[in-house]
């Protein structure tokens, strides 16, 4: 995927997205040629917003009001993550949309006045807008138009490092732009043969559509193979006590991962820092190691193509026996955000998963009193600061108390000479009574399943006294 500073219309067979070194050789070559002959003031020239100057526009409906005082702020945040430099805005009440151009006729000559007077370079809808009204507002404004969606999946682009997470991406790209090649391309319906093209820019088009299709079907094919091999990898630690955090895009889910494992995932206080999956392991007394993943952030309005496109990575969260849902108590839609995170778990079909909800970034709270209003609301979740420490060890209790009720109880003997089984009872169960006698250590434990085959190994002789519990739910 192009990285940053990047032009994504350097791409080939979807002509605006993805990498031109993802086309065919054929195509690449078509697509140089054509650049070489033709000079165009086309505004989709160019698709990243890195160091353009932006001016943000915003469209109140019934269905979708503003959220929050500013309605800006969000995409405001998406845009100078993405690079971009934001110099005006604009906002508008509707009851419905205009088909044509979303916003009315006097708002798009008000906001065509406002792309001269700021020299903008791009402007940036918080709506998804259809190909056709991209294309007129491209027309009337004649700067690069962008709808929250596509400027998303221009950040998802610039983040992604692993092999995995530019599959997914460039899949997600190539399915917003398969029905807006028509405007990606509209300069080449001028083109003429003698430049390597098989006769006119709608010719061409044609092409260009069987290609970006050809390439959807080719990475869905090795998604496939991502996601067979990723619910290998998760089968194989479904006995494990297995933790997904998921929350809100910066909410501090990394930082906290950080601060619970001693690992070093890299943080950055910036939209979607994380688009890869990573798993680290946490120690916590009386229950032992405990697998903790960190997934991408999600957010209001997410495109469905990009939950779809990531469902491999999300597959941890998926299968995980317990949520971490992180929320960043400090920010103000904190509920929102709430609110979008269940709506994108529902849709991955979490909602049944056991989850406990904290409230991160305690010590940026001013006024405690918008903690104890959350509170009320969500009494069972858990307040913490990933910074400075606080509220961790009621976390850590929190998840030992969840796995220890699916948990049961059981008669041990070994021999009293097995050290390395008594360490591993002690680390991984809650010893209830124990004694020892001949050489021969009693033990009465309340353990997990997973350690059934680990004492089976070491010839420990178990009883079990009531049968495994099934998972409950935890708001």
């Amino acid at each position: 995927m192009p990285q940053a500073g990047s032009k994504r219309n350097s791409g080939g067979a979807n002509l605006g997205s993805a990498r031109i070194a993802e086309a065919p050789d054929g195509a690449k070559q078509k697509v140089r040629l054509a650049r070489k002959q033709v000079k165009t003031a086309n505004p989709r020239e160019e698709l990243t917003v890195r160091h353009e100057r932006a001016i943000l526009v915003s469209v109140s409906l019934p269905e979708r009001p503003w959220i929050g005082d500013d309605p800006l702020e969000e995409l405001q945040g998406l845009a100078e993550s993405a690079g971009a430099v934001v110099v005006g805005r604009l906002l508008q009440k509707r009851q419905r949309i205009e088909p044509a151009t979303y916003i009315g006729q006097g708002k798009v000559q008000e906001l065509a006045e406002l792309c001269r007077t700021h020299d903008a370079d791009v402007v940036i809808f918080d709506n998804d807008l259809t190909p056709a009204q991209t294309r007129n507002l491209e027309k009337a404004l004649q700067v690069k138009v962008l709808d929250r969606s596509e400027l998303i999946l221009d950040i998802f682009a610039t983040r992604a490092r692993t092999v995995e997470a530019r599959l997914q991406v460039e899949l997600a790209q190539l399915e917003y732009s398969l029905p807006r090649l028509k405007n990606l391309w509209k300069h080449l319906s001028r083109i003429r043969g003698g430049i390597g093209l098989r006769g006119p820019g709608e010719t061409q088009l044609e092409e260009d559509r069987r290609l970006v299709a050809q390439r959807i079907r080719d990475l869905k094919r090795r998604l496939q193979l991502v996601a067979a091999r990723k619910q290998r990898v998760v089968a194989a630690r479904r006995q494990e006590y297995t933790v997904s955090l998921v929350g809100y895009t910066n909410a501090g889910k990394s930082t906290l991962m950080n601060a619970l494992t001693g690992a070093d995932v890299r943080v950055e206080d910036r939209l979607f820092s994380t688009l890869d999956t990573r798993t680290r392991q946490w120690w916590i007394p009386g229950l032992g190691r405990v697998l903790l993943s960190d997934t991408v952030g999600f957010i209001r309005d997410l495109p469905h193509h990009l939950v779809a496109s990531f469902k491999a990575t999300l597959e941890e969260a998926r299968q995980a026996r317990l949520l971490l849902h992180v929320v960043d108590a400090s920010n103000p839609l904190a509920e929102e955000h709430i609110r979008a995170v269940n709506k994108v778990l529902h849709e991955l079909q979490c909602q049944h998963t056991p989850t406990i909800l904290v409230l991160n970034k305690v010590d940026k709270l001013a006024d405690r009193s918008e903690l104890l209003w959350l509170m009320r609301h969500h009494p069972q979740a858990v307040a913490v600061s990933a910074r400075t420490g606080e509220g961790l060890e009621r976390l850590q209790a929190a998840v030992r108390e969840l796995f220890c009720r699916q948990r049961a109880e059981a008669e041990i003997e070994c021999d009293l000479a097995n050290g390395a089984l008594l360490a591993l009872l002690a680390a991984e169960s809650e010893i209830l009574q124990q004694s020892f006698a001949d050489g021969r250590a009693h033990l009465r434990c309340r353990l997990p399943e997973a350690l059934l085959a680990k004492l089976a190994q070491s010839g420990a002789t178990v009883r079990l006294l009531d049968a495994w519990p099934a998972d409950t739910e935890q708001a």
